[in-house]
């Protein structure tokens, strides 16, 4: 059996893109986060009160992951720019 092995990138573009690439899935799973708990929060929201009082601490939780997530997107976002930018983009 012959195992496949991907050549690593060799010149400063080459590099540039691979980062680009991995930066914009970085942002994408950032956002699929914020959809998932966004929508878990309209979810709860929707629930009879005796169910959103059971759920508040997981509300909390889920608040403070969607502002961690929101946070860090923009962080991701300001460094992908950074790399378009380099790429002359």
């Amino acid at each position: 059996m012959t195992e496949t092995t991907k050549e690593a990138p060799k010149t400063r573009e080459e590099i540039l893109a691979v980062n680009l690439e991995a930066r914009e899935q970085e942002v994408m799973h950032y956002q699929i986060n914020i959809d998932n708990y966004t929508l878990a929060l309209d979810n709860i929201a929707a629930m009879n009160s005796i169910d959103r009082a059971e759920l508040s601490g997981f509300v909390d939780q889920l608040t403070g992951l969607l502002a961690s997530e929101r946070l860090e997107q923009k962080k991701a976002k300001v460094m992908l720019a950074v790399l378009k930018q380099q790429l002359g983009d």
